[in-house]
């Protein structure tokens, strides 16, 4: 546990890729146009925050807490959630760049994905239950024994899942993409 608390603060347009965030406890604060790419974010905890404009691109997260934490217009590029702290862990993404981020293992139940790209992203072994994936471009992002039970792909795109080696019951698909669970086979639909 950190032996610094913050809460309920703002913060406009600070660079923590240069100036660094102090390792705290940061419940309720709101963190706009901040950027924290490249930054070591290990052993902090964020508790119910919001980002808002920043780029976390490449940020260190070992022990990382996000705990009810919402990121709105965000660049998350190349982030590693599997290394955050797993106690309480639940985030929310809307307008975010994702790619090449890792959910390895991670438990991502009941998660808002909202007009997110989230291409190359690596989801394998993740437990996404009753996740929600509004309008996200899944181009090229792994599934690998990845629990997606009720989860809502029927607005996102470009995904390839393989109905075989992940769990699929009461999935929610549209028509016109559901070739996306076909890809393996390598058949033309016309």
């Amino acid at each position: 546990m950190n032996n610094t608390f913050i809460e309920d603060q703002e913060f406009h347009g600070v660079d923590h890729s240069e100036k660094k965030l102090s390792k705290a406890d940061y419940e309720n604060c709101t963190f706009f146009n901040c950027n924290f790419s490249n930054a070591d974010l290990s052993n902090i905890n964020f508790i119910e925050c919001k980002f808002k404009s920043s780029d976390f691109s490449n940020a260190k997260t070992k022990n990382t807490a996000f705990r009810d934490v919402k990121f709105k217009d965000c660049k998350l590029i190349g982030l590693h959630f599997q290394n955050c702290n797993d106690f309480l862990f639940s985030v929310e993404f809307e307008s975010c760049q994702l790619n090449f981020s890792s959910f390895y293992k991670r438990n991502l139940k009941n998660t808002l994905f909202k007009n997110c790209t989230l291409q190359e992203v690596d989801f394998t072994e993740a437990d996404l239950t009753a996740s929600i994936f509004d309008a996200c471009d899944l181009l090229r992002a792994s599934f690998e024994n990845t629990n997606l039970q009720k989860v809502d792909f029927r607005t996102s795109f470009n995904y390839s899942i393989d109905p075989e080696i992940n769990r699929i019951k009461k999935a929610k698909f549209s028509r016109i993409d559901v070739i996306g669970l076909l890809n393996k086979y390598d058949i033309e639909i016309e």
